[in-house]
């Protein structure tokens, strides 16, 4: 049935699969789950993640940019990331609707950009836009926190099993464990490997963090894990050399987090968002293009 109306209907197809590229997943599936995981975490969260990706989706279409992307989803996942993050920082007022649709057209846009340019900035346009609306949001109107900002944090008896899971959750803002659930079981229907990989960058982020001296609620809760899994998925595979690249991916891109966060860097903007999984993946691809024989790669 649902197969049937991906097949008459494509756009759902690629709006799904542009959901599910937020983790690197060209799969309808998967998306759909990251969908429900949102919604469970929150309606308007799941609402704004439907239209920007809608909206990104459509205007790749309207733009006439190459189709195989298109429907492999690579024009909404950033758009996705614009919706899913102006509605967690704030509340919904008509304004923030306005800025998901847009940002979502122009998260699209720049997409094609690098794209064309044959540049992997992955989720770049994302924190671009996030970054420059959140500061002139926060100069140039009275917009309050959403109340997942505001909200004090429950005390919660985290253990080794729930924190690397709650590092899938907050790649798209959910700190929910069903939700980081949800996440990893729609990555491990994709891409075993992939979610095998990421579950080990995860936690791999919250020890190296730990032995940083980073705060234990904020590892509990994944946020310094998320990067990490993003990184780790990049690089995950059946290689034997797959494991170490890795290891490299997460080390540096943990590195990265961490600096940043303890010198208060970018958190006049909404903080480092997926900054170091940008920056630690693309500083890896580079050490493999430079110092490793393509042969052996």
């Amino acid at each position: 049935m649902m197969n049937k109306i991906f097949t008459k209907i494509p756009f759902i197809d690629n709006v799904l699969k542009g959901i599910g590229q937020i983790m690197l997943q060209e799969n309808r599936w998967t998306g759909l789950l990251f969908l429900i995981g949102i919604f469970i975490g929150s309606w308007q969260g799941g609402i704004a993640i439907l239209l920007a990706t809608s909206v990104g989706t459509f205007t790749a279409m309207k733009l006439g940019y190459d189709k195989y992307e298109i429907n492999a989803g690579l024009y909404g996942f950033s758009a996705a990331l614009v919706g899913v993050a102006l509605s967690f920082f704030f509340q919904a007022t008509l304004l923030i609707w306005i800025l998901i649709v847009l940002g979502g057209a122009l998260a699209s846009i720049i997409q094609h950009f690098f794209i064309n340019k044959k540049i992997p900035v992955f989720t770049f346009p994302f924190i671009f836009i996030i970054w420059v609306c959140v500061f002139l949001l926060h100069h140039f109107t009275n917009i309050p926190p959403s109340e997942m900002i505001s909200a004090k944090p429950e005390a919660v008896a985290y253990s080794e099993f729930i924190t690397p899971i709650n590092g899938f959750g907050e790649v798209i803002f959910q700190g929910g464990l069903l939700s980081g659930v949800i996440f990893f079981i729609a990555i491990f229907i994709s891409s075993p490997a992939a979610a095998l990989y990421g579950l080990a960058g995860s936690l791999l982020g919250a020890y190296f963090s730990y032995m940083d001296g980073e705060s234990i609620e904020g590892i509990h809760m994944g946020l310094f894990g998320f990067n990490a899994v993003l990184s780790a998925i990049v690089f995950s595979g059946f290689k034997k050399t797959d494991g170490l690249w890795v290891l490299i991916a997460v080390l540096i891109t943990v590195g990265i987090d961490d600096f940043l966060i303890d010198n208060n860097i970018l958190t006049e903007v909404g903080g480092v968002l997926t900054f170091p999984f940008v920056a630690g993946t693309c500083i890896t691809l580079l050490i493999q293009r430079l110092f490793i024989p393509k042969k052996l790669n």
